[in-house]
């Protein structure tokens, strides 16, 4: 019984790929690769896909996570969640497409369910940019391979199946006679695929026409809605690409959700870079040692910003009582001014307090006396004048 050297599967396919990115011809391609049964093997999984432009991975999927997952920067950036949901969706499907159908090629095969037996499927397209930026189709693949060896492909040229073995036999006639799905896969290839390495092209482009910018990074504390605590948060912004690692630690140990983090996720600036803001929760007579770490591709190493403790908006019992007596006596000295100058008016007569005839009314005098050198005159107004 033929048992596939799976070690010698995976170098074939890495050594394919790095052969093959000496070209300069770009390429979009899917794989998905399927095992009759799975293998307690880290990192092998019974399905997984993965799309490559260019020989490098952008998405990934595996039965395991079962969700479509961006491994490119520019990817993730640039399509929006719905593009990753539905695609988790189609991979799903496709999951399932495999689990029948590797069973169905191994009755063909007259294969047990003993051994591990690989069906896998490739499609794609490549093209070459002229001069002019315009870009010209130069073949379309759609293949399918079992245990290493080819199965079945798609001739685009004359629209057809091609059954390199006679077990293929029978599924090339059953596609061959439904002229829909040959027409479909024509135009999937030649058009659609295209369209999309094409708009993959443009955001890998953007991503490296935009300069990186490293990010600024700030600890601080406000008060807390829960009594005798405030919320210490770290901030990070300025920073590109999206890509960024921050931590709060305390004491040098990185925090976790369990410990009460909350994050607000990388978010968008106006200037198109990316900001971030971690948080956590802590009594406010805490003492130990709290720091904001933050990692990202600009650095040479990363950046920890030790927070001082203090906190912007707390205010000591202490504190509120000065305030208050300051607020007590600025209040105490504005009411005298007040009734000093109505006083002085004569809007109001307060007893204890002297006034002197003026050829404008009646001014106070609150000593009563003139100075004269070492004499002093009363200028109290005669009363029997």
């Amino acid at each position: 019984m033929y048992r596939p050297n799976l070690m010698f599967f995976v170098l074939y396919f890495s050594l394919e790929c790095i052969c093959r990115s000496q070209s300069e011809i770009y390429s979009l391609n899917y794989i998905y690769t399927s095992l009759s049964k799975p293998l307690e093997l880290p990192g092998i999984h019974e399905f997984t896909a993965m799309g490559l432009m260019n020989n490098q991975q952008i998405d990934y999927y595996d039965s395991v996570a079962k969700k479509k997952i961006p491994k490119q920067a520019w990817m993730r950036e640039k399509l929006p969640a719905d593009y990753w949901d539905k695609g988790t969706q189609s991979r799903k499907s496709k999951e399932q497409w495999f689990k029948v159908n590797v069973d169905i090629l191994m009755k063909r095969m007259m294969h047990n369910s003993t051994d591990v037996h690989i069906l896998q499927w490739k499609h794609g397209c490549e093209i070459d940019q002229q001069s002019d930026g315009t870009l010209k189709f130069i073949k379309g693949t759609d293949q399918y391979s079992y245990d290493g060896d080819d199965f079945l492909a798609f001739d685009d040229a004359n629209m057809q199946w091609v059954a390199p073995v006679v077990q293929a036999q029978p599924t090339k006639r059953k596609w061959d006679g439904v002229q829909i799905l040959n027409q479909y896969t024509k135009g999937y290839l030649e058009k659609e695929c295209v369209d999309w390495l094409s708009k993959f092209m443009a955001y890998e482009a953007k991503e490296f026409s935009r300069a990186d910018s490293p990010p600024r990074v700030y600890a601080f504390a406000k008060k807390a809605k829960t009594a005798g605590h405030v919320r210490l948060t770290c901030m990070a912004t300025g920073f590109y690409p999206k890509d960024v690692i921050m931590q709060i630690k305390k004491n040098g140990v990185p925090l976790t959700e369990r410990d009460g983090v909350q994050s607000t996720g990388v978010l968008p600036n106006d200037d198109d870079t990316y900001q971030i803001r971690m948080s956590v929760q802590i009594p406010e007579a805490d003492k130990e040692t709290y720091e904001c770490y933050v990692d990202h591709r600009t650095l040479k190493k990363p950046i920890v910003v030790k927070w001082d403790g203090e906190c912007c908006d707390c205010r000591s019992f202490g504190a509120v009582v000065i305030g208050a007596v300051i607020a007590i006596i600025v209040v105490l000295i504005l009411v005298s001014v007040v009734l000093f100058v109505l006083h002085k008016r004569g809007t109001i007569v307060i007893p204890g307090l002297r006034t002197r005839a003026t050829g404008n009314g009646v001014a106070f005098s609150g000593v009563n006396t003139l100075e004269y050198g070492k004499a002093t005159k009363s200028v109290m107004p005669q009363l029997n004048k």
